[in-house]
């Protein structure tokens, strides 16, 4: 396990994030390779949930926000938002 892998999972504990705050925070991460496609499916079906919705929601625009050295955040939120607005609830 990554060092950058510990970091993230000590955060999603320390911030108390849901399930569906932590899947988009994996598939938005730092790492060097896109999100899966399996990740994306799985938080595509979590937006028919009112609640998981507004969680995923609120950490893609979190994502976007991000600058500089997190660049990655950005790109990989806005692959993300493709595929929800594609596949995902309306």
């Amino acid at each position: 396990m990554s060092t950058s892998s510990l970091r993230r999972q000590m955060k999603n504990i320390v911030h108390n994030y849901s399930e569906a705050e932590i899947k988009v925070r994996e598939a938005t991460s730092n790492d060097p390779w896109g999100p899966s496609s399996s990740l994306m499916s799985e938080i595509a079906d979590l937006t028919y949930n009112v609640v998981a919705f507004s969680e995923i929601m609120s950490m893609i625009w979190k994502r976007l926000n991000d600058h500089g050295k997190n660049w990655r955040h950005v790109y990989k939120a806005m692959t993300l938002m493709e595929y929800l607005i594609k596949t995902g609830s309306e």
